[in-house]
């Protein structure tokens, strides 16, 4: 098992932080685009050598974005039409999401099995999670979803925000 915390700076421009594990050591840099459309992080490990990319679908009726593997693969995150609570789906992912996935605090299951559990910490200034992962051949594409809902999350909350001046 491994244990991440994932948690991002709080003024930070273009969104660059770097995550850590539950030792402390640096294992991921996330480096969101600045005054970029359309809005994209790519994550790499602390060798450069890249991770994964999301990138913002820029043209959608409601919010769309995709995330790309390193290793070729791929999943979409789509915002649903509801009229009250924000309801997105995880399209090409492969793997079971139980729980609260807009409150962050969710499982992933593939074929039965729990392979990652992800709880946001309350209690902080910034955005903060502690992500288990049970089987690490899913450490890559874990970290990258979080970010990715992350994201989703934050830009979801600045539009209430603008929406309620």
């Amino acid at each position: 098992m491994k244990t991440f915390q994932v948690k991002q700076k709080l003024l930070s421009l273009g969104g660059k932080f770097t995550i850590a594990d539950n030792l402390g050591i640096p294992t991921y840099q996330v480096e969101g685009s600045f005054l970029k459309i359309p809005k994209t992080f790519t994550i790499t490990d602390m060798k450069g050598q890249q991770v994964s990319r999301i990138e913002k679908k820029t043209i959608s009726f409601l919010p769309q974005f995709k995330v790309k593997l390193a290793d070729g693969n791929c999943f979409t995150i789509k915002k649903s039409w509801t009229f009250f609570k924000s309801r997105y789906q995880i399209e090409g992912l492969g793997i079971d999401v139980k729980g609260n996935v807009w409150d962050l605090s969710f499982n992933l299951q593939k074929d039965g099995q729990q392979i990652a559990s992800i709880r946001q910490d309350l209690w902080h200034l910034t955005s903060t999670y502690t992500v288990e992962i049970y089987d690490e051949a899913y450490s890559d594409l874990v970290i990258s979803l979080v970010i990715a809902i992350d994201y989703v999350k934050e830009q979801e909350a600045s539009q209430a925000s603008s929406s309620s001046v």
